[in-house]
């Protein structure tokens, strides 16, 4: 316990933490100030100190996951993880500040071999992420599966509007005509693809690399009356073939790797027309660029990698893209986060019936990790668009606000869905 104890002491300032060791010692960090109550952990096997503070990249959400970690009511995992990261805040920026050419050169190193991605390890990784089952997903996120960043214009908002809202801005930053053709990259459960045909006259064809996300795609086309002007296929981008008016992408490049990027520009590139426009939602670093931490890496996105605004500038550039707009958008994912967490512990006994009690575990470690990486840490979502000419977007950002307020106006808050509780919320 005692170089866990020296972490504590040196970390926790702000608050009150209280550990109770698996052999029934106290041990009390921070200052205690103002009246919120302590949060009380207990760990309950012997190894669990040290298997903590000698793995920090994975010890803590491994311990949680096996039991050996336990909140104490009323606290929870999601209130032990912000409360941790809001104290450890301070030495992330130092730490940050800190580093020097050899430590950047080691990080840039090992984000690549993170990012390394040929188009079979990519399949692979894609269907670890998102094959899990249909259920899982219907049980956290909103009916449309949008499973990126929702738009919060109102932090009131429900998720189902939030979502729409996402949908309806990132359409409207496409400047979309009738007739036209459009690719959309990493389609994910084809939420954003529908959205564009139900709401333009064009004809969308939206790939992944998830079997069962496709094939839940061409299910909902075919009952929504939308298979003639929307073709899913289940086929890596670099696979795609044609001449596109716009390509969108969102939530894609996190999982394309650093190393690819300049085979995603250059391909990009030459699936567009010349006065087309492309439109990239991604979560990304406000920093320099960095590796993606151990934990997300070993049980959630393999190969996943979250790019400074750097890396995505240089890459487009080298391939002739022109960056005509680009948006930083803070806090709408710590939102979206918290709100997956709340319905994942809310649907806590279906979850544990799918899987079990320790992939229930490691989904919430997962959820309120990234929630604190977007609350308290460095990351944001970037909104970047993407042209080979300049004159392809008005000169002026007003179409987008007015486009996004038709759209909003026009389109359905799903909430039929929901159980009573988030229902009688959403409405």
């Amino acid at each position: 316990m005692w170089l866990l104890d020296k972490l504590l002491n040196q970390v926790i300032v702000r608050g009150r933490l209280v550990v109770t060791d698996h052999d029934g010692k106290i041990y009390r960090y921070g200052a205690g100030e103002g009246a919120e109550a302590p949060i009380n952990i207990r760990l309950t096997h012997p190894k669990a100190a040290t298997h903590i503070a000698r793995h920090p990249q994975v010890g803590a959400g491994e311990a949680f996951m096996w039991g050996w970690l336990v909140v104490e009511p009323p606290h929870d995992i999601r209130d032990l993880i912000l409360f941790f990261t809001m104290n450890s805040k301070r030495h992330g920026d130092a730490a940050i500040q800190a580093q020097g050419p050899v430590r950047r050169l080691a990080e840039k190193a090992l984000a690549a071999v993170d990012g390394f991605n040929p188009k079979g390890r990519a399949r692979k990784n894609a269907e670890h992420t998102y094959n899990l089952t249909r259920r899982l997903y219907e049980l956290f996120l909103d009916e449309d599966r949008q499973y990126t960043m929702a738009y919060y214009r109102d932090p009131a908002n429900s998720l189902e509007q939030a979502q729409v809202d996402k949908k309806a801005h990132v359409a409207a930053k496409m400047f979309i005509k009738p007739g036209m053709r459009v690719l959309d990259i990493g389609c994910g459960w084809g939420g954003f693809a529908l959205f564009l045909a139900k709401h333009y006259d064009v004809e969308v064809t939206g790939v992944a690399l998830a079997p069962d996300q496709i094939a839940f795609c061409k299910e909902r086309a075919e009952a929504e009356g939308l298979a003639d002007r929307v073709k899913f296929e289940l086929m890596d981008y670099r696979e795609v073939t044609g001449s596109f008016d716009r390509i969108s992408s969102v939530g894609l490049l996190e999982h394309v790797g650093t190393i690819h990027y300049p085979q995603f520009y250059e391909h990009t590139h030459r699936l567009l027309k010349p006065d087309g426009v492309m439109l990239s939602h991604c979560c990304g670093r406000t920093g320099p660029p960095g590796h993606t931490d151990a934990w997300t890496r070993k049980y959630i996105f393999p190969g996943g990698y979250i790019p400074a605004l750097s890396e995505l500038v240089t890459e487009s550039e080298r391939a002739g893209w022109q960056i005509m707009d680009v948006e930083g958008m803070r806090f709408h994912y710590c939102h979206t986060l918290e709100e997956w967490y709340n319905r994942t512990v809310m649907h806590r006994e279906e979850i544990e019936a799918l899987y079990d009690e320790q992939f229930y575990r490691m989904w919430l470690f997962y959820l309120a990790g990234a929630e604190q990486s977007f609350r308290h840490g460095t990351m944001v979502n970037w909104q970047i668009l993407y042209v080979k000419d300049r004159a392809a977007i008005p000169m002026t950002r007003d179409y987008i606000e007015a486009e996004s307020a038709r759209l909003r106006a026009a389109a359905s808050v799903p909430t039929w869905h929901l159980d009573p509780a988030l229902r009688q919320a959403a409405e």
